[in-house]
Formats: C-alpha cells, sequence, structure tokens
C-alpha cells in the first residue's frame, strides 16, 4: 500500500488574500500530480519579521473568510490537505490559538491545538499563544493513520512516541523554523532521530522566506530522505509505503524492545 506526499513550500505573506493564493495554486499543482496528502507550513494566515505581533491581529475565527474560501475550493479536490492557523481565543487578554487543521473536500475533519509553545531561542510564542492541553488525533488517509503535531513540538520525543504508539504510521509536523546558529543542524537531526526512533515517517515542512530555513523533506522509517526541498519556495512530492514501515520495524524492532510506557501528558 502507497499514497503520495506534497510538500508545499513557501514564504507566508503579510495578507491572508495572498495566502490563500499561494495554497490554492499548490492544491492545484498537487492534484495534477495525484498527491492524496498535502502539507502546508506553520500560520500560514499572516507572518511579518518586522511585526511578530501580526499573528494575534490577523488571526481569524474557522469560519472567517480565509478558512471559508479554503474549504471552499477544497471541495474540487480528493486530497487531504493540512496546515496551522491561529485562531482568536475567548480570553480576556486577546492571545490566540495555534491550530493544526486537517482538511478534506470542504470540511475540516480534525484539528489540535499546538502544545508546547516556542520559547527558546530569544523568541516567545506564549506572548501571543495560548497553549493546547490534549494529545493530538489521529487522522486516517488512504489507509495510513497520521499524528499532528507543530513545529517546536519536534524537539520533544515524548510527543511522536505517543502518537506512535496510538497508531500513527507517519507523523505531520508544519514549522515555521527559525534561522539562526545551528538551527538548521537541529531541524535536521530531531526530524531524523524522530523519524528513526519511531520506525514511522516524518513529514516536516518549513516555512521559506527571509527569517525561516525552508529545507522541507519526507524521512522513511529507517532515516532515508524520500524527498527534500531547498530554502526557497516549492512543491516537493513523494511516495510513502505501509511495506517500508512493515520492513523497519522487522529489521530495527525498537517500538517492541521498549522499556518504558507510553507517554501522557501532565495534565492526563
Amino acid at each position: 500500500m502507497k499514497m503520495k506526499v506534497g510538500l508545499g513550500q513557501f514564504s507566508v505573506a503579510k495578507e491572508w488574500q495572498e495566502n490563500l493564493r499561494i495554497c490554492q495554486e499548490y492544491m492545484r499543482q498537487a492534484s495534477e500530480q495525484q498527491v492524496d496528502l498535502l502539507v502546508f507550513p506553520e500560520g500560514i494566515l499572516a507572518r511579518d519579521i518586522a511585526d511578530p505581533d501580526l499573528v494575534r491581529r490577523a488571526a481569524q475565527p474557522l469560519n472567517g473568510p480565509f478558512m471559508t474560501e479554503l474549504l471552499s475550493f477544497s471541495r474540487d479536490f480528493t486530497m487531504t490537505v493540512f496546515m496551522t492557523v491561529h485562531v482568536p481565543s475567548d480570553t480576556q487578554d486577546g492571545k490566540v490559538w495555534n491550530i493544526h487543521l486537517a482538511i478534506c473536500q470542504g470540511e475540516i475533519i480534525s484539528q489540535y491545538k499546538k502544545l508546547h509553545l516556542y520559547d527558546a531561542f530569544s523568541m516567545k510564542e506564549s506572548t501571543n499563544v495560548i497553549p493546547g492541553s490534549e494529545v493530538p488525533p489521529l487522522v486516517e488517509v488512504a489507509g495510513f493513520k497520521f499524528g499532528m503535531m507543530t513545529c517546536y513540538d519536534l524537539r520533544f520525543p515524548e510527543l511522536s512516541r505517543r502518537l506512535v504508539l496510538d497508531g500513527a504510521d507517519a507523523l505531520i509536523l508544519p514549522a515555521a523554523w527559525v534561522k539562526g546558529p545551528l538551527k538548521e543542524h537541529h531541524w535536521d537531526t530531531l526530524a531524523t532521530a524522530r523519524a528513526l526512533e519511531n520506525t514511522c515517517y516524518m513529514i516536516a515542512i518549513g516555512e521559506s522566506g527571509p527569517r525561516n530555513i525552508g529545507l522541507s523533506k519526507v524521512i522513511d522509517p529507517l532515516g532515508v530522505v524520500t524527498c527534500s526541498a531547498c530554502e526557497q519556495d516549492e512543491l516537493v512530492v513523494t511516495e510513502i509505503k505501509k511495506e517500508r514501515i512493515a520492513y523497519a520495524r522487522q529489521i530495527l524492532p525498537a517500538l517492541e524492545n521498549r522499556c518504558f510506557s507510553k507517554p501522557t501528558l501532565m495534565t492526563e
């Protein structure tokens, strides 16, 4: 069993209308290549490297114009699309959620509020964003089960292990991985580690542009990169295969050999 996966890497603009146009064009291109699952980067509503608070001001509800138009457009395609958007919360301080969404043919089929906020490397995501409090659900597409993660989640192996023990064949990670000393090395190392230690596919997409590294990639259960993007905007496509997962878990039975139980949230 196999399926086609696409990664639509781009630099998020300041205006949601431009980002919508880019998403629609990638969806057209992916459909022409018979892609079953397409992934966009993190926070695709709006971005301005000179104005980090824009994510709060530009946030839209899930029934706002961006998602309404994207969902309507998606009705013409059979592919499932993953992305994250910032959504207003009901808190008095005006902070927002960073929500990872899966959509298919006009419907939101799953959502996950980012658990680990990026309060590191002199940045503080929690200034504008509220952390989630629930383990992400699994999403089934074309016979594969996918675990949802977001950006900084990559640095916390407990979440990926939990999702795989829940049944995930692959992990999907939209990110806006910021440039900096050794950051590209961290991205490559951590993404490969999450695939290898869990003998699963890692589908990791990074935003491109002046602030972020791009370098989107799909890594197979034995650590082999099956497709990758550069630092610029582009769509890359590859296949993932159930047989490859089974083979990896046969020769490397790390999940069976583990001595620790399933990770749980501190609040569970």
